[in-house]
């Protein structure tokens, strides 16, 4: 069993089957799945993504400046993580939202050593706003924060089983990958993570599990060492 965990949500696994905004009832599942397993023992430090509010590389931010389309990105994740948070609290979890971008009004300002204290006292904490930076994705933002708090492994959960030859929604014989490295990730160009993620993990021998959210108990599944999804090592 994993002792302390990093947990990539992205912004749709908090949209349920509508694909964009906040679906109170899936929000409330993740939160009672994160209960399950901190009960366990489990340090979960989460880092969520805000693509179900606003992308800064979606079509819909085609028309502005970058650095613009990404701090309104950055903003779209502090109003998940303070969704995910009002869920855990409703069921009694203490936890924290950290932000990468000051606003002392709603969110704790991301300090790493502050971080490990909240997880080290049973806490839940939330990273949000990414890494703080423009062209910087929260896949990066996962990758950075599970290797400052030396988390055991990276947690990405996403609506497919695992690493695919190819996108299994869009191609039927894709054939999934139970184990690979992140240099086969690399020269087979599979769009798992953004590269930077990719490479940030590879050289500091992060592991990760690739799996699908949408399968209730999957999280504690592999935080327990079941084998499902794909894993990832350096």
């Amino acid at each position: 069993m994993y002792k302390r965990i990093v947990l990539k949500l992205s912004g749709e696994a908090l949209a349920g089957e509508r694909g964009f905004g906040l679906e109170n009832d899936k929000v409330a599942e993740v939160a009672a799945e994160i209960d399950e397993i901190r009960s366990l023992g489990v340090e979960i430090a989460i880092v969520v993504g805000g693509g179900n509010i606003f992308r800064g590389i979606a079509s819909q931010a085609k028309a502005m400046d970058r650095v613009s389309a990404d701090n309104m990105g950055m903003l779209a994740t502090v109003i998940n993580a303070i969704a995910v948070q009002d869920a855990l609290e409703q069921r009694g979890v203490e936890s924290r939202v950290m932000t990468a971008v000051a606003m002392n009004q709603l969110a704790e300002p991301y300090i790493r050593r502050r971080a490990v204290r909240h997880l080290e006292k049973g806490r839940v904490v939330i990273f949000a706003a990414g890494t703080g930076n423009p062209y910087f994705s929260t896949d990066t933002a996962a990758s950075l924060r599970a290797m400052e708090i030396k988390a055991d492994v990276l947690l990405k959960g996403t609506k497919v089983g695992g690493i695919y030859t190819a996108d299994p929604v869009l191609d039927k014989t894709a054939v999934k990958y139970e184990t690979i490295s992140y240099m086969e990730i690399l020269q087979k160009g599979l769009k798992v993570m953004d590269l930077t993620a990719v490479s940030l993990c590879k050289d500091n021998n992060l592991p990760m599990v690739v799996f699908n959210m949408n399968e209730p108990g999957n999280i504690k599944r592999v935080v327990l060492g079941e084998k499902i999804g794909s894993l990832v090592t350096a």
